[in-house]
């Protein structure tokens, strides 16, 4: 996903961000400063762009994905009936969250950064400079060749046998409209394209609502079935997980049983550990009094 709003720096140079792609939750406290980082990088950073374990839980969302989306359209011919869709009714709440029905040709919805782009240059500019973030300079990343990004593991194969499948692929981001060209570019660069600025790529600015994206697929849904939605915030599935929450309100509404069963049946998630809403608590919201432990064999002072 996209970035935007505020970047937090923390202690040892981690360059962790809260990103522009969705809009802020209520807590204002700025995320503990855990180990920063290791050998100079900062730690989510590590995970998200070098290390195994994030390419193989990036290849297994989009596993889950194809069959997901393959099995939705057997269904939707064997047994003759039209199923839901993966985007909310618009008058849908935390606690009931109705579906749209299904029209129209299936269709895939996928944020792009961090989803399916991995911006590697963007981030290591950060954090080589130990640098905070800057509109400006994402603004000249965003306009940039594109020659330091890559696909996600498994985006740009699932991501083709889902169209020969049938399936329209189409890009919901917080990046700006006016840079439409290039973040069309940079797509079809990275083998991920076809995209098309108000067909096949919806950007920030081409719908009310700014960084907030129900507005956009509202649009998408209107014109096609979305099958499912794919992202690494929980904005880019609805807007009603950043309506003001505290982080701990937040996590129990992505776990509660209204949700539960969306979660790798239409809704799928990467990760991301390096910036976005995620990255959000203060010490006794992360850790509540109930989920702690005191070593009893530890030296005391």
């Amino acid at each position: 996903m996209n970035r935007g709003l505020i970047r937090v720096a923390l202690a040892g140079g981690a360059a962790f961000a809260l990103s522009g792609c969705v809009v802020a939750v209520g807590n204002t406290q700025a995320p503990t400063a855990a180990p920063a980082t290791v050998g100079g990088v900062p730690t989510g950073m590590q995970y998200l762009y070098g290390s195994g374990e994030a390419a193989a839980a990036s290849r297994q969302a989009y596993a889950g994905l194809v069959r997901y989306t393959k099995q939705y359209l057997r269904d939707r011919t064997t047994l003759r009936r039209m199923p839901l869709q993966a985007v909310l009714t618009p008058g849908a709440t935390l606690a009931s969250p109705g579906q749209l029905p299904c029209t129209g040709q299936p269709a895939v919805v996928l944020d792009v950064d961090e989803t399916a782009l991995l911006n590697t240059g963007y981030e290591y500019s950060d954090a080589r400079g130990n640098l905070t973030y800057d509109s400006a300079r994402w603004e000249r990343w965003e306009q940039s060749d594109g020659r330091a990004t890559r696909a996600v593991p498994g985006a740009r194969e699932a991501l083709n046998e889902l169209r020969a499948a049938g399936v329209k692929i189409v890009f919901n981001s917080n990046r700006s409209s006016t840079n439409a060209l290039y973040t069309q570019r940079t797509l079809e660069a990275a083998g991920l394209g076809p995209a098309v600025h108000g067909d096949t790529l919806f950007l920030k600015g081409d719908a009310p609502g700014g960084s907030a994206k129900d507005a956009r697929r509202a649009i998408i849904a209107s014109r096609h079935c979305v099958v499912a939605l794919v992202g690494d915030q929980l904005g880019d599935f609805t807007d009603l997980f950043n309506a003001g929450l505290t982080p701990a309100q937040r996590r129990a509404a992505a776990d509660s049983d209204a949700f539960a069963t969306m979660w790798g049946n239409g809704w799928f998630v990467l990760p991301n550990p390096v910036y976005g809403t995620a990255l959000a608590g203060g010490f006794d919201e992360v850790f509540p009094n109930d989920l702690r432990w005191s070593d009893p064999g530890a030296r005391k002072e």
